[in-house]
C-alpha cells in the first residue's frame, strides 16, 4: 500500500503549528505574480479596474498562500471559508476588473456555478479532490471560473436587472440551503475531517455546523448586496443621459 497522500496545503496543523504553515509553492506564488504583473500591464490604461485585478490577485493569495490555505486540511469549515474568497470575493473583484463584453450568459451561469457548489461540498466529490494535486486543483479552479463567469453576469447592467437579480437571488439561496443542510446534519459527513479537528478543540460535526453557518452567513450577502446593486440601476439615469447633465452642468 503506498504513503498517504499529503493534501496540497500540507498536512492538518495544529494550533501552535498554524502560523508557521505558509504555502510556498515556488510555482503558485510564479503564477500569482504573473497574473498580477499581466493584469496590472494590460489594464494600466483603466486604474480602477487595474487596482481590483490586483486586489483579486491578493485575496487569491491569501486564500493559497496564507495559513488559511493549511487550517482548511483540518477544518471544513476553514474550506468553507476559503471557498467563499475565491468565489464571493476574489472573483466579483476579476469579474469588475474584466467584465463581459458580450452576453454573460448569467442564468446559465447561475446554474452552471450552482451545480459546481453542490458537487465540491458533498462528501464522494469533496473526498476525491482532497485525494491528488490534480484533483485538489480542478475543484478549486472550477469553483473560481464558474464564479467569474457568475459575477460577471451579475454585475452587468446593460440587460436590465431582472435576469440578474434573479440569478443572484437563486445562488443566495440555494447557498443559504446548502448552508442548512451542513448545519442542520445529524452526523459528520466529511470522513477525511474525522482525525482532524480534535486537535481545535472541536468535533467533526461542530466543524460541519459551522462550516453551514459560515456559508449562508458569509456567503449569502455578497449576492445579496449585487442585487441590490442592479436594482439600485432603476433609480439612476441611463449613461448617455448622465453624460448629458454632467456636460449640461459644465455649460
Amino acid at each position: 500500500m503506498g504513503p498517504a497522500y499529503i493534501p496540497y496545503c500540507g498536512p492538518a496543523p495544529v494550533p501552535s503549528d498554524l502560523w508557521g504553515a505558509w504555502n510556498l509553492d515556488p510555482v503558485l506564488i510564479g503564477l500569482l505574480l504573473a497574473g498580477a504583473g499581466l493584469s496590472g500591464f494590460a489594464l494600466r490604461a483603466a486604474p480602477g479596474r487595474q487596482r481590483l485585478a490586483l486586489a483579486g490577485f491578493a485575496v487569491l493569495a491569501l486564500a493559497f498562500v496564507s495559513p488559511i490555505c493549511a487550517l482548511a486540511s483540518a477544518l471544513f469549515s476553514a474550506r468553507v471559508v476559503h471557498h467563499l474568497l475565491l468565489i464571493a470575493a476574489a472573483a466579483p473583484l476579476l469579474a469588475l476588473a474584466w467584465p463581459a463584453r458580450g452576453r454573460a450568459g448569467v442564468g446559465a451561469a447561475a446554474l452552471v456555478h450552482t451545480v459546481l457548489t453542490w458537487v465540491w461540498h458533498a462528501p464522494g466529490p469533496y473526498a476525491w479532490a482532497l485525494s491528488s494535486d490534480p484533483a485538489y486543483w480542478v475543484m478549486e479552479a472550477s469553483l473560481l471560473a464558474s464564479a467569474v463567469w457568475l459575477w460577471r453576469g451579475l454585475l452587468d447592467r446593460r440587460g436590465g436587472p431582472a435576469a440578474p437579480v434573479a440569478a443572484a437571488v437563486a445562488t443566495m439561496a440555494q447557498m443559504m440551503l446548502l448552508g442548512g443542510l451542513l448545519l442542520f446534519a445529524g452526523a459528520p459527513l466529511f470522513l477525511v475531517h474525522l482525525s482532524t479537528t480534535g486537535p481545535w478543540g472541536i468535533s467533526p460535526l461542530t466543524d460541519q455546523q459551522l462550516a453551514g453557518i459560515a456559508m449562508a452567513v458569509l456567503g449569502a450577502p455578497a449576492y445579496a448586496g449585487a442585487a441590490l446593486w442592479q436594482v439600485l440601476s432603476l433609480f439612476s439615469p441611463p449613461q448617455g443621459e448622465a453624460v448629458s447633465q454632467r456636460e449640461a452642468a459644465q455649460a
